[in-house]
């Protein structure tokens, strides 16, 4: 159950009507999902939510955006956030991600999961190599 009502399309404030309409052009698409409808109860942290999501997601970078999506996922899951792991699967499905790369990442998710644990468990020092503020600079 949600904590905060989902806007519909009908009598939108004017900030919410133009964030969906920006994020309808931004993805070729009429649909707006429910993270943006249920977003929209605050326009200014719509507006700003999607600035940034735009910013990082739909700007072209130094990452292909099916690897943005990706890693997207991996995050998702490591939070535990059902809803962005449905929805960033299916953007990912719909820039190529294949199933064999979702299994891929899935097991590589799962992995950094248990060796995360392991580190944190054994408390394992860092390597002096790895430390930025140890190692010797060139």
């Amino acid at each position: 159950m949600s904590t905060v009502n989902s806007a519909g399309d009908a009598g939108l404030d004017p900030r919410v009507k133009a964030v969906f309409d920006d994020i309808r052009a931004t993805r070729g698409t009429d649909f707006i999902n429910n993270f943006w409808r249920y977003l929209a109860f605050d326009p200014a942290l719509l507006e700003s939510t999607w600035a940034e999501v735009n910013r990082v997601m739909a700007t072209p970078s130094g990452l292909d955006p099916l690897t943005k999506e990706m890693i997207y996922i991996a995050v998702s899951v490591a939070n535990g956030c059902g809803y962005c792991v449905h929805s960033h699967t299916g953007a990912a499905r719909a820039k190529g991600m294949t199933a064999a790369q979702h299994a891929e990442l899935l097991t590589i998710v799962g992995l950094a999961a248990k060796t995360n644990h392991l580190v944190t468990a054994l408390q394992v020092p860092v390597d002096a190599v790895f430390d930025q503020d140890a190692a010797p600079r060139s």
